[in-house]
């Protein structure tokens, strides 16, 4: 990274700079934080909003949170919290320093080992998991950063929170004959079924064998029930629009403003975010009826897009 700024990183070889990032792997960057508020009723009730999620053990004398909100009782806000170091910061300037000025949240895994219920206290530690070896992505070159963050009730720990970032030197030229390309989905575990189905024109919805509720986007487990065990059927393609936005700015490669992205509710019931071809982005509307096709990008990306119908874009 000899191109990098004026700062102590600028100086450092490859393997000078990769040996002190190292140094950081088991850093705490939290300790002994604590939760601004209890586990609480309301917060939960706004997270079931805003997911859509009806699950019946959310709500009630005997609620218990969404599994997935791990990650929320632990944010401290824009003033952030008690027990945080500055080992994670230190790590970030020398990155900073190094030409690492762009970031990107890569991905989060979650562990979680019992429920957490309205009135608990929640106290968490942090610590710098791990710093990979510098990586070249189509962002730029740079450095994956894990922290892992074991959150408790009390004494006991109810769960695990990975969280994944990327601090990258930007790509600052490209080949004018170099058409910009798709942004690659990220592929995990959790909906590598799903990827694979797209690939063979298939769009895949995951059903609970237990109670048979459909679910999208895919997920380890029922949102209804709890069951871990699924199967999936095959979309019909028939959907509409319910609801829309048509992005302006800021400008991507790849993409040309202005175009319309939409949460399309397909004949099944679920919903998922896709974009609404064939028809001006000024002429989308909710409740527009649209029908799934396959959109080949380049020889390793296929994406499934919505197409406004014949018969509502005369």
């Amino acid at each position: 990274m000899s191109d990098a700024g004026d700062g102590k990183g600028a100086t450092l070889s490859e393997d000078e700079l990769g040996a002190r990032l190292k140094a950081y792997e088991g850093r705490r960057a939290t300790v002994s934080g604590r939760g601004r508020d209890p586990v609480n009723t309301p917060m939960i009730r706004h997270w079931c909003e805003a997911m859509g999620d009806t699950n019946p053990a959310y709500a009630g004398p005997d609620a218990i949170a969404p599994p997935t909100m791990l990650q929320a009782w632990t944010m401290g806000g824009l003033s952030g919290h008690e027990g945080r170091t500055g080992d994670y910061d230190e790590l970030l300037t020398l990155l900073d320093e190094a030409g690492c000025t762009s970031v990107v949240a890569t991905d989060c895994e979650q562990e979680y080992v019992r429920p957490l219920r309205p009135g608990d206290e929640i106290t968490f530690d942090t610590v710098i998991e791990s710093v990979s070896e510098r990586k070249t992505t189509k962002l730029g070159t740079g450095y994956f950063v894990t922290t892992r963050t074991d959150v408790r009730a009390g004494r006991a720990l109810v769960g695990t929170h990975r969280f994944r970032i990327l601090k990258y030197a930007p790509v600052r030229r490209r080949k004018p004959e170099q058409a910009a390309r798709r942004p690659r989905p990220v592929v995990n575990r959790d909906n590598a079924g799903f990827w694979e189905g797209v690939e063979r024109h298939r769009l895949l919805i995951q059903r609970c064998t237990d109670c048979a509720t459909l679910r999208f986007p895919w997920l380890p487990g029922c949102n209804k029930c709890g069951s871990p065990d699924w199967d999936t059927v095959e979309a019909s393609g028939e959907g509409t629009v319910y609801s829309y936005v048509v992005m302006h700015h800021p400008p991507f490669p790849a993409f040309s403003p202005p175009y319309a992205v939409a949460l399309i509710e397909l004949a099944e019931g679920v919903r998922m975010i896709s974009d609404v071809v064939g028809v001006p982005c000024d002429k989308v509307r909710i409740g527009m009826p649209v029908r799934l096709e396959f959109q080949v990008y380049d020889d390793e990306l296929v994406l499934p897009v919505f197409r406004a119908r014949e018969e509502e874009t005369v």
